[in-house]
């Protein structure tokens, strides 16, 4: 008989670690991580009055009469409670069979929950309950309810944190003065009512976060950051940068070969980044402009100051075609003028990477561009001074940080950070206030308006003879496939498909196909005959969102056009408009449209400026997502909000200012003190 085989031991993830998923490592972590809402629970009320006020969450008690397990139409619990004035029905569409012991007949319990009248009378779903005995107290505060993340129960939470609020130091970071001054409450006491509110506290001040304890710590979160954006100001300030003070022979060269006149703007822009790069700290610069502002050539006279200087630039984009555009156009200009350019991507065949290191250790090549390939340990600069980060919300800050830390060990190389997704001026006071920020705020002459249409898709066939009737007048057509976050394979299938249709919808026409999927040779393959004219539509996923320069596309088709964000049917749409032809946006969408989708394509058809759709793009979505906090691992302000807190963070900035320029030695314990408490070690990420 064989031997048993011996039990292996179930793998249990610690409370620690889904702590920590969570970011809460510290007890101080812990204290601040405050209720998104509360459950009254301080009150009882009868079966019989909870039912008068069905629809709205109450809390009875009775107990057990009956506790069963159906199946029509699936498989739920379902609990009959009583008290001395009527029954109600709780009904568990999942639980665990140690829920029907726990419920037996005869068991009092505490429900509370929304209460429906359904067709067999009054009832309760996915209630919260406890097992109680008769006369049990009833709480004198509101319970909270946090945040939580997979397999962290709001007990564990509320444990967790009650036990941390018992071992920190509960001493105020800012002096007595200051509180006293702005009418801030205390700390301790703010932070102990956020998380046990007494009965009698105003719930709707609670709710909307304008009670005097969130007003604390919002301006507690504010001033952190204000301080670690300032001190990181200072600090950059306070390093060594190669001073690039040449506008040489390269630079007057380049100029002189443009077959265009900078814009007004250009030139303003250009005058802010030169300055910059002769100081001897690094320059750290926010260009911001909209689609086809011009900013690629903005960045190139940036870089032929630093090679005028005697140093290396790089540029880094975020997708291989966006690098490729860069390439093609920059080495255009500049290699006639004897400026070697390298090129470096992932995809590149091991023998062309290698050369292109060789090229970039030895210094030979004096420009770099490309993709996240920069980064790699392999790459070695000879002497970088200066660093250009296209489209720099796609990039994760760990990914910017590495490149900057490319340059000499005794000196930072400056950074120039472009954005075609405007900011809006609010945001850039708060998330950038170490940066300075160049607007490029004039589209170059010559550039036709583009008209928007959102079309339901039903009228598809009208969209395709209009695709028609362009190609037969000599223009050419996008048609970008929808972003199907789920499955990139999904994706592409949709983007085939399309191809298919259109191909045989117009079999005098070529229609070409690209898609993230494919190798870069045969993306660009198909970009070139595109840009040559050979290809007349290109069916194409959100791959040519940014970087593709096409003047004689004036057609743009989105499918499914309600799944885009607006910043990115913004992008896309810059892709057309870009020669002298009336250009056209045609926006199909499937109904019915939800309510953020119709703000969406609303604002799509009536503004083309990249700043206004900015603003509504932030009051869509919000900061973090807006700036792609999430590819950094950091929360960008938990508890402030950009739209009902300026007040504040202008205060905030403030109080920065007088605490890092006060010469006390109070002043500087009490930024260390605050910086502690509220980013505990995570301020380099604020940095970049």
């Amino acid at each position: 008989m064989p031997a048993p085989k011996p039990k292996t031991a179930k793998k249990t993830v610690s409370n620690e670690s889904k702590l920590a998923k969570l970011g809460l490592r510290t007890d101080m972590d812990l204290v601040l991580h405050l209720p998104m809402r509360y459950e009254d629970e301080t009150k009882v009320v009868s079966i019989r009055e909870a039912c008068l006020h069905g629809g709205m969450a109450s809390q009875v008690e009775g107990v057990v009469t009956k506790c069963e397990v159906g199946f029509k139409p699936r498989r739920q619990l379902l609990v009959t409670l009583a008290d001395e004035t009527g029954n109600l029905l709780l009904r568990f569409m999942n639980f665990y069979g140690s829920q029907v012991k726990q419920l037996a007949e005869g068991t009092r319990v505490r429900a509370r929950g929304e209460l429906k009248h359904a067709f067999f009378g009054a009832e309760m779903v996915h209630p919260g309950y406890k097992v109680v005995n008769e006369g049990a107290p009833l709480p004198t505060v509101l319970t909270p309810v946090y945040p939580s993340g997979e397999g962290l129960s709001q007990p564990i939470l509320r444990r967790a944190i009650s036990d941390a609020m018992k071992r920190i130091d509960w001493q105020d970071t800012l002096p007595p003065a200051l509180i006293e001054d702005m009418r801030l409450s205390d700390f301790e006491p703010a932070v102990r009512l956020l998380h046990y509110p007494p009965q009698e506290v105003d719930e709707s001040a609670l709710s909307d976060r304008s009670h005097p304890a969130w007003v604390r710590m919002k301006f507690d979160e504010l001033l952190a950051q204000q301080l670690s954006l300032k001190r990181a100001q200072r600090a950059r300030r306070s390093k060594g940068a190669a001073a690039l003070p040449v506008t040489g022979a390269l630079s007057d060269a380049f100029l002189a070969t443009l077959p265009f006149k900078l814009t007004g703007a250009q030139a303003r822009v250009l005058g802010e980044i030169r300055a910059d790069l002769r100081h001897p700290y690094p320059m750290q610069r926010l260009l911001q402009g909209d689609v086809g502002s011009g900013k690629t050539v903005v960045a190139a006279l940036a870089a032929t100051q630093a090679i005028d200087s005697g140093f290396q630039a790089a540029l880094m984009a975020p997708t291989e075609i966006l690098a490729d555009q860069h390439f093609r156009k920059i080495a255009a200009w500049m290699e006639p003028l004897g400026v070697t350019v390298a090129w470096l991507t992932g995809s590149l065949k091991k023998k062309d990477k290698l050369a292109a290191q060789a090229l970039i250790e030895s210094g030979q090549a004096q420009l770099v561009i490309g993709t996240h390939a920069l980064i790699q340990d392999a790459v070695q600069f000879c002497k970088l001074g200066l660093v250009i980060v296209d489209e720099q919300h796609r990039f994760g800050v760990g990914q910017r940080l590495t490149l900057r830390n490319k340059g000499d060990a005794e000196a930072v190389p400056h950074q120039l950070m472009m954005s075609a997704t405007p900011i809006p001026r609010t945001l850039a006071m708060t998330y950038y206030a170490d940066l300075e920020v160049s607007v490029i705020d004039e589209l170059p002459p010559g550039r036709s308006p583009i008209v928007t249409r959102s079309i339901d898709q039903n009228r598809r066939d009208e969209v395709i003879e209009r695709v028609y009737a362009a190609a037969l007048e000599g223009r050419q057509i996008y048609w970008v496939c929808p972003l199907i976050e789920e499955s990139e394979a999904l994706q592409l299938q949709t983007a085939t498909e399309t191809h298919a249709m259109l191909a045989e919808a117009l079999p005098d026409l070529q229609v070409g196909l690209v898609h993230g999927r494919m190798k870069a040779a045969e993306k660009q393959e198909v970009m070139d005959g595109f840009s040559s004219g050979r290809i007349h539509v290109l069916v194409a996923t959100t791959v040519i969102e940014v970087g593709v320069d096409v003047p004689n596309a004036s057609l743009m088709v989105i499918e499914h056009a309600e799944r885009f964000g607006l910043s990115q049917l913004h992008q896309l749409r810059g892709r057309v408009g870009r020669g002298s032809a009336a250009s056209a946006c045609l926006l199909l969408y499937q109904g019915p449209l939800g309510g953020v989708a119709r703000q969406r394509l609303m604002t799509m058809r009536e503004t083309t400026d990249g700043f206004e759709i900015a603003r509504k793009d932030l009051e869509i979505r919000g900061p973090g997502e807006f700036l792609g906090a999430r590819q950094s691992g950091q929360a960008m302000l938990r508890f402030a909000d950009l739209e009902t807190d300026q007040w504040l963070v202008d205060q905030a900035r403030d109080v920065a200012h007088d605490l890092l320029h006060a010469t006390s030695a109070d002043s500087a314990a009490t930024v260390e003190a605050h910086l502690a408490r509220w980013l505990g070690g995570r301020e380099e990420f604020l940095k970049v």
